[in-house]
């Protein structure tokens, strides 16, 4: 049994490592979201280890997207702009040089709902607000 649950950490850190390794990439390269697999990241240290999580949760990483996204519950508008340009820019060349139709359908099904999700499930929150928690964090 004890052998099972240390399994079960090792792989929650592993998984974790390769979700924040992701996450970078993310940050970096315009065509992968970074955020959820910061949020991914976060959960599996935290089932992993307590000493991961609060080397994860120190990080200047989890302080600039994960605790302003918990904190925020929101985006402001320009970051769901630049998401979904970015996103739609990739969905867009995708649909051109995909000859198979139901894949094009689904790409397009994929955006739209992209779109809606963005719109109406998650807040927009004003840039003032952002500049505010910020202070307030300082």
């Amino acid at each position: 049994m004890k052998e099972i649950k240390n399994i079960k950490r090792v792989l929650f850190m592993l998984l974790g490592f390769i979700s924040l390794a992701i996450g970078i990439a993310g940050t970096v390269l315009p065509i992968l979201p970074g955020g959820p697999f910061y949020l991914f990241a976060l959960f599996c240290f935290t089932k992993s280890s307590k000493s991961v999580e609060n080397w994860f949760k120190s990080t200047s990483i989890y302080e600039k997207y994960v605790l302003a996204f918990l904190q925020k519950k929101g985006m402001t508008r320009k970051e769901k702009i630049r998401i979904n340009i970015i996103a739609d820019f990739f969905i867009l060349i995708s649909v051109i040089y995909i000859d198979i139709l139901i894949l094009k359908i689904t790409l397009i099904v994929l955006a739209l709902y992209k779109h809606y999700y963005f719109i109406y499930k998650i807040k927009t929150i004003s840039t003032a607000d952002t500049k505010q928690d910020k202070a307030r964090t300082l």
